[in-house]
Protein backbone atom coordinates (compact mmCIF):
# COMPACT_ATOMS: atom_id res chain seq x y z
CA UNK A 1 0.00 0.00 0.00
CA UNK A 2 0.91 3.48 -0.72
CA UNK A 3 0.72 4.65 2.92
CA UNK A 4 2.63 2.06 4.30
CA UNK A 5 5.40 2.80 1.89
CA UNK A 6 6.08 6.21 2.87
CA UNK A 7 5.51 5.70 6.39
CA UNK A 8 8.32 3.18 6.21
CA UNK A 9 10.26 5.41 4.05
CA UNK A 10 10.10 8.25 6.50
CA UNK A 11 10.83 6.12 9.20
CA UNK A 12 14.30 4.84 8.12
CA UNK A 13 14.89 7.96 6.73
CA UNK A 14 14.37 9.75 10.13
CA UNK A 15 15.72 6.69 11.69
CA UNK A 16 13.30 6.58 14.83
CA UNK A 17 11.53 3.50 13.99
CA UNK A 18 13.10 -0.14 13.33
CA UNK A 19 11.02 -0.82 10.02
CA UNK A 20 11.36 -4.39 9.95
CA UNK A 21 9.68 -4.92 13.14
CA UNK A 22 7.42 -1.55 12.52
CA UNK A 23 3.30 -2.00 13.28
CA UNK A 24 0.34 -0.65 10.96
CA UNK A 25 -2.92 -0.58 13.18
CA UNK A 26 -6.41 0.30 10.87
CA UNK A 27 -8.39 1.74 13.37
CA UNK A 28 -11.57 -0.15 11.96
CA UNK A 29 -9.72 -3.32 13.05
CA UNK A 30 -9.78 -2.12 16.94
CA UNK A 31 -13.16 -1.54 17.79
CA UNK A 32 -12.91 2.15 16.10
CA UNK A 33 -16.41 3.30 14.51
CA UNK A 34 -15.74 5.89 11.62
CA UNK A 35 -19.75 7.14 12.00
CA UNK A 36 -18.62 11.04 13.93
CA UNK A 37 -21.71 9.98 16.58
CA UNK A 38 -19.65 6.95 19.10
CA UNK A 39 -17.45 8.18 20.72
CA UNK A 40 -13.73 6.18 20.64
CA UNK A 41 -11.85 7.73 23.33
CA UNK A 42 -10.97 3.92 25.02
CA UNK A 43 -10.85 1.92 21.66
CA UNK A 44 -8.13 4.33 20.12
CA UNK A 45 -6.25 4.55 23.38
CA UNK A 46 -5.88 1.26 23.64
CA UNK A 47 -5.02 1.04 19.91
CA UNK A 48 -2.00 3.70 20.95
CA UNK A 49 -1.23 2.19 24.55
CA UNK A 50 -0.52 -1.30 21.97
CA UNK A 51 1.31 0.05 19.51
CA UNK A 52 3.87 1.44 21.60
CA UNK A 53 3.74 -1.67 23.81
CA UNK A 54 5.05 -3.52 20.82
CA UNK A 55 7.73 -1.16 19.85
CA UNK A 56 5.65 1.67 17.85
CA UNK A 57 4.52 1.72 14.38
CA UNK A 58 1.56 3.73 12.72
CA UNK A 59 -2.02 4.11 13.59
CA UNK A 60 -4.32 4.61 10.41
CA UNK A 61 -7.20 6.17 9.97
CA UNK A 62 -8.99 5.63 6.92
CA UNK A 63 -11.90 8.34 5.79
CA UNK A 64 -14.23 8.79 8.20
CA UNK A 65 -15.48 11.21 11.09
CA UNK A 66 -13.89 9.54 14.28
CA UNK A 67 -15.30 11.07 17.53
CA UNK A 68 -13.21 11.06 20.19
CA UNK A 69 -12.03 12.78 23.84
CA UNK A 70 -8.53 13.30 25.18
CA UNK A 71 -5.80 10.77 23.41
CA UNK A 72 -2.26 10.73 25.00
CA UNK A 73 0.08 10.05 22.35
CA UNK A 74 3.12 7.84 23.17
CA UNK A 75 6.68 7.04 21.89
CA UNK A 76 7.11 5.81 18.78
CA UNK A 77 3.18 5.99 17.53
CA UNK A 78 2.68 8.05 14.15
CA UNK A 79 -1.21 8.93 14.17
CA UNK A 80 -1.65 8.62 9.86
CA UNK A 81 -5.06 10.30 8.75
CA UNK A 82 -6.05 9.74 5.16
CA UNK A 83 -7.20 12.78 3.44
CA UNK A 84 -11.04 12.11 3.80
CA UNK A 85 -10.08 11.15 7.44
CA UNK A 86 -11.49 13.60 10.21
CA UNK A 87 -10.43 13.09 13.83
CA UNK A 88 -13.69 14.32 15.47
CA UNK A 89 -13.25 16.18 19.07
CA UNK A 90 -15.61 15.53 21.82
CA UNK A 91 -18.04 18.68 22.66
CA UNK A 92 -18.32 17.15 26.38
CA UNK A 93 -15.89 18.79 28.47
CA UNK A 94 -15.80 15.23 30.74
CA UNK A 95 -14.34 14.48 27.62
CA UNK A 96 -10.98 15.96 28.75
CA UNK A 97 -9.61 15.63 31.98
CA UNK A 98 -6.72 17.50 32.93
CA UNK A 99 -2.99 16.31 32.12
CA UNK A 100 -1.36 18.64 34.37
CA UNK A 101 -1.15 21.82 36.20
CA UNK A 102 2.20 23.08 35.78
CA UNK A 103 2.82 26.61 36.54
CA UNK A 104 3.60 27.52 32.72
CA UNK A 105 0.44 27.25 32.16
CA UNK A 106 -1.01 29.91 34.36
CA UNK A 107 1.60 32.19 33.23
CA UNK A 108 -0.80 34.82 31.95
CA UNK A 109 -4.06 33.37 34.05
CA UNK A 110 -4.86 30.95 31.03
CA UNK A 111 -5.53 27.51 32.63
CA UNK A 112 -5.70 24.91 29.69
CA UNK A 113 -4.93 22.07 31.25
CA UNK A 114 -6.66 20.03 28.58
CA UNK A 115 -6.24 19.23 25.40
CA UNK A 116 -7.62 16.73 22.58
CA UNK A 117 -3.80 15.46 21.96
CA UNK A 118 -1.84 14.96 24.67
CA UNK A 119 2.18 13.76 24.48
CA UNK A 120 4.83 14.52 27.51
CA UNK A 121 7.67 12.78 28.00
CA UNK A 122 8.01 10.99 24.82
CA UNK A 123 10.12 10.31 21.79
CA UNK A 124 9.34 9.98 18.00
CA UNK A 125 5.85 11.04 17.69
CA UNK A 126 4.06 12.24 15.11
CA UNK A 127 1.23 12.92 13.02
CA UNK A 128 0.66 12.77 9.33
CA UNK A 129 -1.53 12.65 5.77
CA UNK A 130 -3.57 14.54 4.24
CA UNK A 131 -6.83 14.43 6.66
CA UNK A 132 -7.92 16.82 9.49
CA UNK A 133 -7.96 16.96 13.23
CA UNK A 134 -11.16 19.17 14.40
CA UNK A 135 -11.34 20.14 17.54
CA UNK A 136 -14.89 21.53 17.59
CA UNK A 137 -13.71 23.84 19.69
CA UNK A 138 -16.77 26.50 19.58
CA UNK A 139 -19.68 24.34 20.30
CA UNK A 140 -17.45 22.65 22.80
CA UNK A 141 -16.54 26.31 24.32
CA UNK A 142 -20.17 27.11 24.70
CA UNK A 143 -21.20 24.02 26.73
CA UNK A 144 -18.17 24.94 29.17
CA UNK A 145 -19.66 28.10 29.04
CA UNK A 146 -23.11 27.06 29.80
CA UNK A 147 -22.21 24.16 32.42
CA UNK A 148 -20.52 26.94 34.09
CA UNK A 149 -23.69 29.61 34.80
CA UNK A 150 -25.96 26.48 35.63
CA UNK A 151 -23.01 25.57 38.49
CA UNK A 152 -23.23 21.93 37.17
CA UNK A 153 -19.23 22.56 36.17
CA UNK A 154 -18.28 25.85 37.05
CA UNK A 155 -14.92 27.30 36.27
CA UNK A 156 -12.69 28.92 39.12
CA UNK A 157 -10.91 30.73 36.64
CA UNK A 158 -13.71 31.69 34.50
CA UNK A 159 -12.88 35.32 33.01
CA UNK A 160 -15.80 37.76 34.30
CA UNK A 161 -14.68 40.71 32.60
CA UNK A 162 -14.40 39.24 29.02
CA UNK A 163 -17.39 36.86 30.03
CA UNK A 164 -15.76 33.55 29.02
CA UNK A 165 -14.37 30.32 30.24
CA UNK A 166 -10.74 30.45 31.28
CA UNK A 167 -10.39 26.13 31.31
CA UNK A 168 -10.78 25.37 27.73
CA UNK A 169 -8.90 21.91 26.28
CA UNK A 170 -6.21 23.31 23.38
CA UNK A 171 -6.07 20.63 20.26
CA UNK A 172 -2.85 19.74 20.89
CA UNK A 173 -0.39 19.91 23.81
CA UNK A 174 3.05 18.20 23.65
CA UNK A 175 5.76 19.04 26.24
CA UNK A 176 8.54 17.52 26.99
CA UNK A 177 9.04 15.51 23.87
CA UNK A 178 12.10 15.11 21.12
CA UNK A 179 11.58 13.75 17.83
CA UNK A 180 8.26 15.62 16.62
CA UNK A 181 7.23 15.43 12.81
CA UNK A 182 3.60 16.68 11.87
CA UNK A 183 3.63 17.26 8.34
CA UNK A 184 0.58 17.61 5.32
CA UNK A 185 -2.24 17.22 8.16
CA UNK A 186 -5.41 20.27 8.24
CA UNK A 187 -6.09 21.12 11.69
CA UNK A 188 -8.91 23.55 12.84
CA UNK A 189 -11.46 25.04 15.60
CA UNK A 190 -9.98 24.48 19.21
CA UNK A 191 -11.63 25.64 21.98
CA UNK A 192 -8.35 27.49 23.24
CA UNK A 193 -5.02 27.13 21.15
CA UNK A 194 -4.08 25.41 18.70
CA UNK A 195 -0.60 23.07 18.10
CA UNK A 196 0.77 24.07 21.43
CA UNK A 197 4.53 22.77 22.21
CA UNK A 198 6.74 23.16 25.48
CA UNK A 199 10.43 22.34 25.97
CA UNK A 200 10.54 19.95 23.00
CA UNK A 201 13.36 19.44 20.91
CA UNK A 202 13.79 18.19 17.03
CA UNK A 203 10.02 19.55 15.90
CA UNK A 204 9.19 19.65 12.85
CA UNK A 205 6.20 21.35 11.57
CA UNK A 206 5.62 21.17 7.41
CA UNK A 207 2.96 22.12 4.66
CA UNK A 208 0.13 22.45 7.69
CA UNK A 209 -3.58 23.78 6.74
CA UNK A 210 -4.36 25.67 10.68
CA UNK A 211 -7.65 27.14 11.06
CA UNK A 212 -7.91 28.28 14.31
CA UNK A 213 -10.72 30.70 15.04
CA UNK A 214 -13.73 29.46 16.67
CA UNK A 215 -13.16 30.95 19.60
CA UNK A 216 -10.85 33.34 21.89
CA UNK A 217 -7.33 32.62 22.55
CA UNK A 218 -7.32 30.83 19.17
CA UNK A 219 -3.74 30.95 18.70
CA UNK A 220 -2.31 28.95 15.30
CA UNK A 221 0.99 27.16 16.94
CA UNK A 222 2.67 28.02 20.15
CA UNK A 223 6.32 27.33 20.86
CA UNK A 224 7.84 27.64 24.00
CA UNK A 225 11.37 26.81 24.77
CA UNK A 226 12.20 24.55 22.31
CA UNK A 227 15.16 23.75 20.44
CA UNK A 228 15.60 22.67 17.21
CA UNK A 229 12.66 23.75 15.45
CA UNK A 230 11.62 23.71 12.07
CA UNK A 231 8.35 25.31 10.61
CA UNK A 232 7.28 25.33 6.97
CA UNK A 233 5.41 25.63 4.13
CA UNK A 234 2.75 26.09 7.06
CA UNK A 235 -1.18 28.55 5.82
CA UNK A 236 -2.50 30.03 9.45
CA UNK A 237 -5.39 31.80 9.96
CA UNK A 238 -6.27 32.38 13.41
CA UNK A 239 -8.45 34.59 16.14
CA UNK A 240 -4.98 35.33 18.14
CA UNK A 241 -1.63 34.82 17.16
CA UNK A 242 -0.69 33.56 13.93
CA UNK A 243 2.99 31.96 15.04
CA UNK A 244 4.03 32.86 18.67
CA UNK A 245 7.03 31.80 20.16
CA UNK A 246 6.64 31.93 24.06
CA UNK A 247 8.97 30.92 26.99
CA UNK A 248 7.34 30.10 30.21
CA UNK A 249 10.28 28.57 31.76
CA UNK A 250 13.17 31.08 33.69
CA UNK A 251 16.04 28.91 32.95
CA UNK A 252 14.61 27.44 29.29
CA UNK A 253 15.09 29.22 25.94
CA UNK A 254 13.84 28.78 22.40
CA UNK A 255 17.10 28.04 20.33
CA UNK A 256 17.43 27.12 16.63
CA UNK A 257 14.61 27.72 15.48
CA UNK A 258 13.42 28.21 11.86
CA UNK A 259 10.16 29.45 10.19
CA UNK A 260 9.74 29.99 6.51
CA UNK A 261 7.62 30.03 3.66
CA UNK A 262 4.27 30.50 5.77
CA UNK A 263 1.40 32.42 4.50
CA UNK A 264 -0.95 34.10 7.73
CA UNK A 265 -3.67 35.68 8.41
CA UNK A 266 -4.54 36.68 12.45
CA UNK A 267 -6.61 39.19 14.44
CA UNK A 268 -3.46 39.76 16.86
CA UNK A 269 -0.15 39.64 16.02
CA UNK A 270 0.95 36.98 12.63
CA UNK A 271 4.75 36.49 14.15
CA UNK A 272 4.99 37.10 17.76
CA UNK A 273 7.99 36.30 20.43
CA UNK A 274 6.26 36.47 23.87
CA UNK A 275 4.05 37.81 25.36
CA UNK A 276 5.22 35.41 27.83
CA UNK A 277 8.82 36.01 28.25
CA UNK A 278 10.42 34.41 30.93
CA UNK A 279 13.57 32.30 29.63
CA UNK A 280 14.54 33.48 26.14
CA UNK A 281 14.72 33.21 22.63
CA UNK A 282 17.98 32.64 20.80
CA UNK A 283 19.23 32.22 17.30
CA UNK A 284 15.58 32.28 15.27
CA UNK A 285 15.81 33.13 11.54
CA UNK A 286 12.29 33.72 9.74
CA UNK A 287 12.13 33.86 6.50
CA UNK A 288 9.70 34.24 3.44
CA UNK A 289 6.52 35.32 5.27
CA UNK A 290 3.28 36.32 3.83
CA UNK A 291 0.70 38.19 5.97
CA UNK A 292 -2.86 40.08 5.16
CA UNK A 293 -6.13 40.78 7.21
CA UNK A 294 -3.88 40.91 10.22
CA UNK A 295 -5.26 43.15 13.03
CA UNK A 296 -1.90 43.85 15.12
CA UNK A 297 1.88 43.41 14.23
CA UNK A 298 3.45 41.62 10.99
CA UNK A 299 6.16 41.15 13.46
CA UNK A 300 6.36 41.40 17.14
CA UNK A 301 9.86 40.64 18.86
CA UNK A 302 8.89 41.37 22.90
CA UNK A 303 11.00 40.63 26.13
CA UNK A 304 8.73 41.68 29.82
CA UNK A 305 9.54 39.15 31.72
CA UNK A 306 13.22 38.87 31.96
CA UNK A 307 13.82 37.27 28.96
CA UNK A 308 16.97 37.19 26.79
CA UNK A 309 16.59 37.77 23.16
CA UNK A 310 19.41 37.87 20.52
CA UNK A 311 20.59 37.07 17.18
CA UNK A 312 17.05 36.99 15.64
CA UNK A 313 17.00 37.61 11.55
CA UNK A 314 14.05 38.14 9.52
CA UNK A 315 13.89 38.30 5.70
CA UNK A 316 11.11 38.35 3.13
CA UNK A 317 8.25 39.53 4.25
CA UNK A 318 5.15 40.68 2.49
CA UNK A 319 2.14 42.37 4.65
CA UNK A 320 -0.98 43.51 3.25
CA UNK A 321 -4.01 45.09 5.45
CA UNK A 322 -2.00 44.73 8.76
CA UNK A 323 -2.37 47.32 11.23
CA UNK A 324 1.09 47.49 12.23
CA UNK A 325 4.81 47.02 10.48
CA UNK A 326 7.41 45.99 13.16
CA UNK A 327 6.95 45.98 17.05
CA UNK A 328 9.79 45.48 18.96
CA UNK A 329 10.09 46.04 22.79
CA UNK A 330 11.95 45.38 26.18
CA UNK A 331 10.21 45.58 29.00
CA UNK A 332 9.52 45.01 32.68
CA UNK A 333 6.40 43.94 33.23
CA UNK A 334 7.69 40.60 35.99
CA UNK A 335 10.51 39.11 36.79
CA UNK A 336 13.50 40.75 39.51
CA UNK A 337 15.50 42.60 36.45
CA UNK A 338 14.63 43.19 33.09
CA UNK A 339 15.67 41.09 30.07
CA UNK A 340 17.97 41.79 27.24
CA UNK A 341 16.92 42.42 23.65
CA UNK A 342 20.25 42.92 21.05
CA UNK A 343 21.47 41.67 17.55
CA UNK A 344 18.46 41.68 15.68
CA UNK A 345 18.20 42.28 11.79
CA UNK A 346 15.01 42.97 9.67
CA UNK A 347 15.76 43.03 5.70
CA UNK A 348 13.52 43.00 2.85
CA UNK A 349 9.98 43.90 4.27
CA UNK A 350 7.22 44.99 2.38
CA UNK A 351 4.08 46.36 4.65
CA UNK A 352 0.74 48.01 3.85
CA UNK A 353 -1.00 49.79 6.29
CA UNK A 354 -4.72 50.70 6.53
CA UNK A 355 -6.38 53.65 7.84
CA UNK A 356 -9.55 50.90 9.92
CA UNK A 357 -9.39 47.77 11.12
CA UNK A 358 -7.38 44.87 8.76
CA UNK A 359 -9.82 42.37 10.75
CA UNK A 360 -13.10 43.41 9.99
CA UNK A 361 -14.66 40.42 8.46
CA UNK A 362 -13.68 38.13 11.89
CA UNK A 363 -16.04 37.19 13.27
CA UNK A 364 -13.44 37.27 16.30
CA UNK A 365 -12.13 40.63 16.14
CA UNK A 366 -8.98 41.58 18.49
CA UNK A 367 -9.77 44.05 21.42
CA UNK A 368 -9.78 48.09 20.27
CA UNK A 369 -8.19 50.41 22.01
CA UNK A 370 -10.11 52.41 24.32
CA UNK A 371 -8.84 55.89 23.34
CA UNK A 372 -9.10 58.65 20.38
CA UNK A 373 -5.41 58.16 18.20
CA UNK A 374 -4.13 58.75 14.65
CA UNK A 375 -2.48 56.13 12.95
CA UNK A 376 0.26 54.23 14.58
CA UNK A 377 3.59 54.24 13.41
CA UNK A 378 5.97 51.29 13.75
CA UNK A 379 8.04 51.02 17.07
CA UNK A 380 11.20 49.99 18.62
CA UNK A 381 11.58 51.15 22.47
CA UNK A 382 13.48 49.47 25.92
CA UNK A 383 12.69 51.28 28.90
CA UNK A 384 15.05 53.75 31.26
CA UNK A 385 18.85 52.20 31.81
CA UNK A 386 17.90 48.53 29.87
CA UNK A 387 18.60 49.74 26.06
CA UNK A 388 17.87 46.96 23.19
CA UNK A 389 21.13 46.60 21.63
CA UNK A 390 22.14 46.09 17.76
CA UNK A 391 19.34 46.88 15.44
CA UNK A 392 19.31 46.55 11.83
CA UNK A 393 16.50 47.46 9.14
CA UNK A 394 17.82 47.01 5.44
CA UNK A 395 15.17 47.17 2.74
CA UNK A 396 12.52 48.07 4.27
CA UNK A 397 9.15 49.71 2.55
CA UNK A 398 6.10 50.39 4.16
CA UNK A 399 2.83 52.62 3.03
CA UNK A 400 0.97 54.17 5.81
CA UNK A 401 -2.71 55.28 5.21
CA UNK A 402 -2.27 58.95 6.79
CA UNK A 403 -5.25 61.19 7.66
CA UNK A 404 -3.99 61.73 10.60
CA UNK A 405 -5.34 65.23 12.58
CA UNK A 406 -4.66 67.53 15.65
CA UNK A 407 -8.15 67.18 16.31
CA UNK A 408 -8.24 63.61 16.80
CA UNK A 409 -5.22 63.03 19.27
CA UNK A 410 -1.63 65.10 19.29
CA UNK A 411 1.44 65.05 20.39
CA UNK A 412 4.11 67.74 19.91
CA UNK A 413 7.71 66.88 19.14
CA UNK A 414 8.31 69.33 22.13
CA UNK A 415 6.39 66.79 24.61
CA UNK A 416 8.64 63.68 23.93
CA UNK A 417 9.00 63.28 27.22
CA UNK A 418 5.39 62.66 28.09
CA UNK A 419 5.19 59.50 25.78
CA UNK A 420 4.63 57.01 28.62
CA UNK A 421 7.32 54.27 29.18
CA UNK A 422 4.84 52.25 30.79
CA UNK A 423 7.10 49.75 31.65
CA UNK A 424 5.30 47.09 33.25
CA UNK A 425 2.34 47.07 30.09
CA UNK A 426 1.36 44.50 27.92
CA UNK A 427 3.44 44.37 25.51
CA UNK A 428 1.86 46.01 22.19
CA UNK A 429 2.23 48.50 19.47
CA UNK A 430 -0.69 50.72 20.98
CA UNK A 431 1.07 50.64 24.16
CA UNK A 432 2.24 54.57 24.26
CA UNK A 433 -0.85 55.91 23.68
CA UNK A 434 -0.97 58.45 20.74
CA UNK A 435 3.10 58.58 19.52
CA UNK A 436 4.29 61.68 17.90
CA UNK A 437 5.70 60.15 14.73
CA UNK A 438 3.97 58.35 11.48
CA UNK A 439 6.86 56.10 10.33
CA UNK A 440 9.02 55.01 13.41
CA UNK A 441 8.79 55.42 16.70
CA UNK A 442 13.03 54.62 18.70
CA UNK A 443 13.54 55.10 22.67
CA UNK A 444 16.45 53.74 24.00
CA UNK A 445 18.29 52.01 21.89
CA UNK A 446 21.89 51.36 21.67
CA UNK A 447 23.22 50.94 18.12
CA UNK A 448 20.54 50.72 15.44
CA UNK A 449 21.17 50.97 11.74
CA UNK A 450 18.98 52.12 9.14
CA UNK A 451 19.45 51.46 5.55
CA UNK A 452 17.06 51.87 2.29
CA UNK A 453 14.05 52.62 4.23
CA UNK A 454 11.34 53.80 2.24
CA UNK A 455 8.03 55.25 3.75
CA UNK A 456 5.07 56.26 1.65
CA UNK A 457 1.67 58.24 2.83
CA UNK A 458 -1.67 57.49 0.97
CA UNK A 459 -2.62 61.03 2.40
CA UNK A 460 -0.62 63.73 4.12
CA UNK A 461 0.15 63.35 7.99
CA UNK A 462 1.27 65.96 9.80
CA UNK A 463 3.49 64.33 12.13
CA UNK A 464 7.40 63.49 11.00
CA UNK A 465 8.55 60.54 9.39
CA UNK A 466 11.01 59.33 12.50
CA UNK A 467 11.23 59.97 16.32
CA UNK A 468 14.37 58.99 17.84
CA UNK A 469 14.43 59.74 21.80
CA UNK A 470 17.49 58.98 23.99
CA UNK A 471 19.21 56.63 21.42
CA UNK A 472 22.73 56.60 20.46
CA UNK A 473 25.09 55.14 17.61
CA UNK A 474 22.35 55.65 14.76
CA UNK A 475 23.19 55.16 11.27
CA UNK A 476 21.12 56.82 8.54
CA UNK A 477 21.31 55.66 4.67
CA UNK A 478 19.00 55.66 2.01
CA UNK A 479 16.31 57.54 3.57
CA UNK A 480 13.22 57.84 1.35
CA UNK A 481 10.04 59.51 2.25
CA UNK A 482 7.27 61.46 -0.04
CA UNK A 483 8.41 64.46 -2.15
CA UNK A 484 6.73 67.18 0.25
CA UNK A 485 8.35 65.73 3.45
CA UNK A 486 11.86 67.09 2.33
CA UNK A 487 12.79 68.98 6.35
CA UNK A 488 12.51 67.97 9.58
CA UNK A 489 11.35 64.21 8.68
CA UNK A 490 14.36 62.53 11.18
CA UNK A 491 13.56 64.17 14.70
CA UNK A 492 16.54 63.35 17.65
CA UNK A 493 16.21 64.41 21.41
CA UNK A 494 19.01 63.30 23.41
CA UNK A 495 21.27 60.98 20.62
CA UNK A 496 24.25 60.72 19.34
CA UNK A 497 24.55 59.93 14.92
CA UNK A 498 27.29 57.38 13.71
CA UNK A 499 26.63 57.56 10.06
CA UNK A 500 24.45 59.82 8.40
CA UNK A 501 24.16 60.62 4.25
CA UNK A 502 23.55 63.97 2.92
CA UNK A 503 20.27 63.12 2.32
CA UNK A 504 19.02 62.17 5.75
CA UNK A 505 21.37 65.04 6.97
CA UNK A 506 18.97 67.40 5.58
CA UNK A 507 15.56 66.24 7.37
CA UNK A 508 17.06 66.29 10.81
CA UNK A 509 15.47 68.05 13.61
CA UNK A 510 17.04 68.22 16.95
CA UNK A 511 14.92 69.15 19.60
CA UNK A 512 14.98 69.18 23.57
Amino acid sequence: MKKQTLFLFLCGLCSWMNTATALEYNVLRHGVVGAGKKLNTDSLQAAIDNLHASGGGQLYFPAGRYLTGSLQLKSNVMLYLEKEAVLLGSTSPYDYPGFSTEKELKVNDDHFDQALIYAEGAENIGIMGEGCIDGQGRELALTIDSLHHTGELVDKHYNTYRKRPNTRPKLLFIRGCRGVEIRNAHLRSSAAWGLSFSLCSNLTLDSLHVENRAYWNNDGIDVSDCKKVRISNCYINSADDGICLKSHNRGAWNDDVSISNCHIISSASAIKFGTESLGGFKHVKIDSIWVKDTYRSAIAIESVDGAEIEHVQVSNVHAVNTGNAIFIRLGHRSGDQPGYLRHVSIKNVYVEVPFGRPDLNYDLRGPSVTFFHNPFPSSISGIPGHDIEDVTLENIEIVYPGRATRGMAYMSVSRLKDVPENEKGYPEFTMFEELPSWGFYVRHVKGIQLRHIKLRLQEDDFRPAFVFDRVSGIRLTGIDLPENKQAGQVVLRKCTLQEVDATAKNQLQEVD
